[in-house]
C-alpha cells in the first residue's frame, strides 16, 4: 500500500488594506502565526489588496510595520492578492468553461425580495439558464448536496448551498474578483495547509471548500478562534470603529492578545523583551486551551 508523503505546514496572516491593524486582527494573526511555529511550518504574510475602492491609502504599510514593531516574523517576502490577478483570471475562465459559473445581470434591487437564508438572500436562480449581454457579474452554480467538514475547534461543518445561499458571485460587476475565489486561488498556489482565522468567517468556509472541489484544489485544514467583541457584543472590526493597535505598549499589548487566547502567560512577563515574550509563547502553545471559549471573547 503506497504512503502518502506528509504536506509540509505552512499557515498564513491575510488582513486586508482597509485600515489599521486593530486587537482583533492581532489576536488572530497570533493565533496563525504560534499555530505555525509549533508545527515546525511555514507563516505567511498576504496582503489583500484586491478591493481598491474600501482600500486606505497608506494601510498597507501601516499594517506591515506594525507586525513588524510586534515582533512577528514571516517566511519569504510579504505577498500582494493583487500580484495574482492572472491566477484568479485564470480560475475564473476555467469556471465559465467547465459550466461552473455563469453571467448574472441581476442587480441588488432584482434579489430584494428573495427569500432570505443563513447565508443572506437565497440566489433565485435567475440567470442560470442565460441572461441578456451587458456588464453582468459571475456566479457560481451551487447544488444541494452537503459541504462538510471538521474544523478543530468547531467541530463538524454542514452547509448545503443552494438552498442556504444559492449560487454566489465570484466576479462583481465591475471586474473585481470576489473574495472567495481570490482567497481560495491564493491559498492553493501558496500551498497554505491549515488556515487560523476567525469565526466569523466560519459560514465562508463551505463556499471556499466548494470552490475547491470545482477547481480540483487540495483542501486546507480549518482552525476558526473567537472574535474579540465589543462590551455590547458586536464584533470588533473596522466597520464597528475598532482602533488601531498602539506602537507605544507592544508588549503589553501582545500579553494580552495572549491572554485572551486563553494562554496563561506568567505574571509579569511583559516586563521582559518581546523576544522572551514569545519565545515563551511557542513553547507554550496549547489550542486546546480555546474549546472553553468557542465563539467570542468579551474585549477589555
Amino acid at each position: 500500500m503506497q504512503t502518502r508523503e506528509p504536506v509540509p505546514y505552512v499557515g498564513r496572516f491575510a488582513p486586508s488594506p482597509t485600515g489599521p491593524l486593530h486587537f482583533g486582527s492581532l489576536v488572530a494573526a497570533v493565533a496563525s502565526y504560534l499555530q505555525a511555529r509549533v508545527n515546525s511550518g511555514r507563516w505567511l504574510l498576504r496582503i489583500e489588496d484586491i478591493d481598491p475602492p474600501r482600500e486606505q491609502a497608506g494601510a498597507s504599510e501601516q499594517i506591515i510595520e506594525t507586525l513588524q514593531h510586534y515582533g512577528f516574523e514571516w517566511d519569504g517576502d510579504v505577498i500582494f492578492q493583487s500580484t495574482s490577478f492572472e491566477s484568479h483570471e485564470e480560475a475564473l475562465a476555467l469556471l465559465v468553461e467547465q459550466q461552473s459559473a455563469y453571467p448574472c445581470r441581476c442587480s441588488r434591487s432584482d434579489l430584494a425580495d428573495a427569500k432570505r437564508g443563513p447565508l443572506g438572500r437565497i440566489y433565485p436562480g435567475t440567470c442560470r439558464a442565460g441572461s441578456e449581454p451587458g456588464e453582468s457579474s459571475i456566479r457560481l452554480r451551487t447544488n444541494n448536496s452537503e459541504i462538510a467538514f471538521d474544523d478543530i475547534l468547531q467541530g463538524r461543518i454542514v452547509q448545503r448551498l443552494e438552498s442556504e445561499g444559492g449560487d454566489f458571485v465570484i466576479c462583481r460587476r465591475d471586474g473585481l474578483i470576489a473574495y472567495h475565489l481570490a482567497v481560495v486561488v491564493d491559498d492553493e498556489i501558496q500551498g497554505v495547509s491549515e488556515v487560523v482565522r476567525g469565526i466569523d468567517l466560519l459560514d465562508s468556509t463551505p463556499r471556499q471548500i466548494y470552490l475547491q472541489q470545482q477547481l480540483n484544489y487540495r483542501l486546507p485544514g480549518y482552525i476558526h478562534i473567537p472574535v474579540i467583541t465589543h462590551q455590547d457584543g458586536s464584533k470588533l472590526s473596522k466597520l464597528t470603529g475598532a482602533p488601531g493597535i498602539s506602537l507605544r505598549e507592544p508588549k503589553k499589548t501582545l500579553v494580552r492578545a495572549l491572554r485572551d487566547l486563553r494562554q496563561e502567560p506568567p505574571p509579569n512577563i511583559e516586563q521582559s523583551s518581546l523576544a522572551i515574550i514569545w519565545s515563551w509563547a511557542e513553547e507554550n502553545w496549547q489550542l486546546g486551551k480555546l474549546f472553553e471559549c468557542k465563539a467570542i471573547f468579551n474585549s477589555a
